[in-house]
């Protein structure tokens, strides 16, 4: 998978693309990341990227140009525009997966307050992480490519991620390791069992219960 991102602050991301699972994913070639500067695409010659919006209010606003000229530059046949904002659909765990089947990925962080309404013509899917605000998308990018980049094939066992929680609408089930007993909290005697089909039913019921519990509005899709 190839991921390009469009960003006015490409030194956020260094350490997300040098560190941890998605470091080693990048030097493994499972997957590659690709930061550009909005800026860079900008012909104005002090490479200005926003300027206030039409009708007045508080703000800058991205111009179009130098977006559109850079997803004109790195756009292909295969690829998938993302663009980041608060008003997009709510990222979850299934678009994750839908996601980590495209071959390329765009994503275009908007910045200060907001972008141009015609930029939106560019997208193929607006996303957000949640109902509330940022200074800007690098964030929720690097939440998105986080969750995308760990189901690609060979990035970590798939083991680690087969019974993540949001699996067929459950939350995960407890995980315990050692001491066995920590200021007299007890790890739960099935666990040493082991009989493979009990600690398979125990937590599938744990996974129930804690769903209930918790996000019991996910039980009632199942």
């Amino acid at each position: 998978m190839r991921i390009d991102v469009l960003t006015l602050f490409p030194s956020m991301f260094v350490p997300f693309i040098e560190e941890s699972i998605i470091g080693r994913a990048i030097k493994s070639k499972k997957v590659e990341i690709y930061i550009h500067n909005i800026r860079d695409y900008s012909l104005d010659p002090h490479h200005k990227v926003d300027d206030y919006g039409f009708g007045g209010g508080d703000g800058m606003i991205l111009m179009p140009d130098p977006i559109y000229r850079a997803v004109d530059a790195l756009r292909k046949e295969d690829t998938k525009i993302i663009l980041l904002t608060p008003q997009g659909k709510t990222f979850k765990q299934e678009i994750a997966y839908n996601l980590s089947g495209e071959k390329h990925l765009l994503f275009i962080c908007g910045h200060y307050e907001g972008f141009d309404e015609r930029i939106r013509g560019l997208a193929d899917i607006e996303l957000s992480i949640g109902d509330y605000v940022l200074t800007g998308g690098e964030l929720p990018s690097m939440i998105i490519m986080d969750s995308i980049i760990r189901l690609l094939k060979g990035v970590i066992k798939d083991g680690s991620y087969t019974n993540d929680s949001f699996q067929e609408n459950l939350l995960d089930y407890p995980v315990y390791t050692k001491p066995r007993n920590y200021r007299g909290m007890e790890v739960p005697e099935v666990l040493f069992s082991g009989h493979h089909e009990n600690i398979k039913k125990w937590r599938y019921e744990q996974q129930i219960e804690r769903t209930k519990a918790r996000r019991p509005d996910l039980l009632e899709k199942r």
